[in-house]
């Protein structure tokens, strides 16, 4: 049976998010995220007369037959579910309810998509892309080429997510270091290694930025005019979708986030430890990254086909 709790609902759900802001440090996106689902939620209880704080098991399935119903996609439900269960759970450890009615809530079963990947022939076709430049181009031409063709060996080196890479600060260019110190999830620091191409790369754009704009080359590795002081995800994200077309390849492919997952799976195909592999990304969970299992299953099979004794021919 619920313990009532004092405070009224909305405050409930601010505690919850507090409590992830504080303690998880979950970003702005996290937080309006779930501040959105968990209010939808909020308003489809009050709906029937009921309350966050009083609510039981029975309700949260009402709630979740009713998305159903709205048509939300089984991806969409597991999201709210999510939620639910980690605010009931924050409740009942913070003693404002004396029993957990989400515990035992069974989602929508989906299965987990294999993510889009591009051979290694496809990445060398990007890079290939980069590459033509003439010193009769305009300086801040040769310089978006130099930029962008640094932020697709960086990329293609570290496996780091989009909002990584471009907030990337300047420091991380600076001497010969093999290691770069990135801010991930969480405001959690790990150390990715950077290969030679991708310091190379790093060096011949930072080099003509400095010539042309000296007072931009200081705080961001990949400095810009705009409000946020260095590039947009976004801005990248169309940039690299020109270099596909370029390259012959379909744009809708082709995403800074596919280059991630290029990153990982071309890493396992090749021998890499899935617990490395792991480090690298910044997933806080090893099952975060067995979504990359369908490429070690392939290595083994060839790796018995290849060289067992009993193979067949």
């Amino acid at each position: 049976m619920a313990r009532s709790a004092s405070q009224p609902d909305g405050k409930l759900i601010e505690l919850f998010l507090d409590m992830l802001a504080a303690e998880r440090g979950a970003s702005t996106n996290t937080l309006a995220a779930y501040r959105r689902d968990l209010a939808d939620f909020l308003a489809a209880i009050l709906a029937k007369r009921g309350s966050i704080a009083s609510a039981a098991t029975e309700d949260l399935r009402g709630y979740l037959r009713q998305l159903s119903e709205r048509g939300f996609a089984a991806a969409s439900v597991a999201r709210r579910i999510s939620a639910i269960r980690q605010l009931y759970r924050f409740l009942y450890a913070e003693g404002l309810r004396s029993d957990d009615p989400a515990a035992i809530l069974e989602g929508p079963k989906r299965g987990r998509p294999l993510p889009k990947v591009l051979s290694v022939e496809e990445v060398d076709r990007l890079f290939a892309a980069t590459r033509p430049m003439s010193l009769a181009e305009p300086p801040q031409t040769r310089l978006r080429g130099l930029r962008l063709a640094c932020l697709l060996e960086t990329l293609y080196a570290t496996g780091l997510r989009v909002s990584e890479l471009v907030s990337l600060p300047a420091s991380a260019a600076r001497g010969n270091a093999r290691m770069i110190a990135v801010r991930g999830k969480g405001d959690k620091e790990r150390l990715v290694p950077l290969n030679e191409s991708a310091k190379r790369a790093i060096a011949e754009y930072r080099s003509l930025l400095a010539q042309l704009y000296p007072n931009l080359a200081g705080k961001w590795l990949f400095p810009s005019f705009g409000e946020s002081g260095h590039l947009t995800r976004q801005h990248f994200a169309r940039e690299l979708k020109e270099l596909a077309a370029t390259a012959g390849l379909e744009p809708g492919r082709v995403s800074p986030h596919v280059l991630r997952h290029a990153f990982a799976s071309h890493l396992l195909h090749n021998g890499a430890d899935l617990r490395i592999v792991q480090t690298l990304l910044g997933h806080a969970d090893i099952s975060t990254t067995q979504i990359y299992t369908h490429v070690l299953d392939e290595r083994l099979k060839s790796l018995v086909r290849d060289l067992h004794p009993l193979a067949e021919e």
